[in-house]
C-alpha cells in the first residue's frame, strides 16, 4: 500500500483550487526516489524540523537581545508562532497545509546571531551583501549537512520569498509571508509590554478599535480578515480598514520599539562583537571549524566566513568574542 499515492488523491478531493498539489510539485534540484509514506511537501518539513539550523533558533534573538526573562520570544518561537498562523489561514481556505508549515518552519534558518542587527552589520561589512531570507535559502540549499537538504521548489520559493518585494510562486507562500508579519507584530506588541517599553494605552486606539485590545483579538481580527479576502476574493491579502490598522500598528511599533527604544540598548556592543569576529576569521580562516574551512575553496574565504557567523546562535557568538579577546585569569592565585 501506497500511503503517499493515498494522500495526493485526497488533496485532489478536499483542497482548494487555489492550492498547490503535492503531486504537481515542480522536484528538487537533485533527483531522489519518492517516500511511500510522505509526500513531497510533509518531508521537507520533517527535513527542516530535524536540521541543527533548526535547533539553533531557539537561542538567536527575535527583538530582545540576551533576555533574562523566560517568556520573550526568540526566534524559534516566533517561528512556531508563524506556523501555527500560517496553518489556521492555509486550513481555512483549504491550501496545502503542509507546504505552508515547511516554509513557515524554514524561513527564518538563516537569521543571524542579535536578530535584524545582527543581520545590517553583515550587510554591511561583506562586499556580497547580507540578507537573512536568502541565507535562509542558502542554508537549506548548501550548508546543512554539508550539502543541503534537497527540499522541493515550492518550499524554497516560499522561504526566499517571506519578505521583502519578493512575491512567493504558491499561495501558501504567500500566506506565510502575511504570517510572519501577524505574529511578529502582536508577538513583538507582548514582548514590549512585557519589558515596559509600552503599555497597552500607548498603542494607536484607532487601531485597537478596529483589531482588539487583547493579543488574541489583534491575531483573531487580522488571521478572518486575511481568510475572508481570499474566499471572497480568490487572492492572499490583509486588505481593509483591518489591513491599514494593521499596517498603522506595524508602523507604531518601528518608531517606538525596534528604533531607539530601550530594548536596542545592546546593539552597539552586538555590532561590535559581530564586526571583530568577522575580521578575526578573515584574517585566520583555519580557526574555524573544518568543516567550513575546507568549503572555502568552493566559495571563497568572506562567503563562508559569513556562513560561520550568520550559522551562531547569540551566546555562542559571546562566547567566541570571550575566548578570543577577552584575557582570562591563568594558574592558581593565592
Amino acid at each position: 500500500m501506497n500511503i503517499r499515492k493515498q494522500y495526493e488523491e485526497l488533496e485532489e478531493k478536499i483542497l482548494s483550487p487555489m492550492a498547490t498539489l503535492s503531486k504537481n510539485s515542480l522536484g528538487r534540484q537533485n533527483y531522489e526516489e519518492k517516500c511511500s509514506i510522505r509526500t513531497d511537501f510533509q518531508r521537507d518539513r520533517d527535513r527542516v524540523i530535524h536540521s541543527k539550523a533548526f535547533r539553533r533558533l531557539k537561542h538567536k534573538t527575535q527583538v530582545f537581545i540576551a533576555p533574562e526573562g523566560d517568556h520573550y520570544r526568540t526566534r524559534l518561537t516566533h517561528t512556531l508562532e508563524v506556523s501555527q498562523i500560517a496553518r489556521t489561514i492555509s486550513r481555512a481556505i483549504r491550501l496545502n497545509e503542509d507546504l505552508t508549515e515547511a516554509i513557515a518552519l524554514g524561513h527564518d534558518l538563516g537569521h543571524t546571531p542579535f536578530g535584524h542587527t545582527g543581520e545590517k552589520v553583515l550587510n554591511d561589512i561583506t562586499s556580497c551583501g547580507f540578507k537573512h531570507n536568502e541565507q535562509s535559502l542558502r542554508v537549506v540549499d548548501c550548508i546543512e549537512g554539508g550539502g543541503g537538504l534537497n527540499l522541493t521548489y515550492e518550499v524554497r520559493d516560499g522561504i526566499l520569498c517571506h519578505c521583502g518585494n519578493l512575491e512567493a510562486k504558491t499561495n501558501e507562500g504567500k500566506v506565510v509571508k502575511l504570517a510572519d508579519k501577524i505574529a511578529y507584530i502582536n508577538h513583538d506588541i507582548d514582548d514590549a509590554m512585557r519589558g515596559g517599553i509600552i503599555t497597552l494605552d500607548d498603542l494607536p486606539k484607532e487601531c485597537l478599535n478596529v483589531l482588539g485590545n487583547t493579543h488574541s483579538q489583534r491575531i483573531n481580527s487580522m488571521i478572518k480578515s486575511v481568510i475572508d479576502y481570499a474566499l471572497k476574493f480568490g487572492e492572499i491579502k490583509l486588505s481593509g480598514e483591518v489591513g491599514e490598522a494593521t499596517w498603522e500598528l506595524r508602523e507604531f511599533m518601528f518608531k517606538n520599539v525596534y528604533i531607539g527604544s530601550s530594548a536596542k540598548k545592546e546593539e552597539e556592543k552586538a555590532v561590535h562583537c559581530i564586526k571583530e569576529l568577522f575580521k578575526y576569521y578573515m584574517e585566520k580562516p583555519e580557526k574555524m571549524p573544518t568543516e567550513f574551512y575546507e568549503r572555502i575553496r568552493k566559495w571563497g574565504v568572506e562567503r563562508v566566513v559569513c556562513d560561520y557567523i550568520a550559522g551562531m546562535t547569540d551566546r555562542y557568538a559571546l562566547s567566541e568574542y570571550i575566548n578570543l579577546f577577552v584575557p582570562l585569569p591563568w594558574g592558581k592565585i593565592y
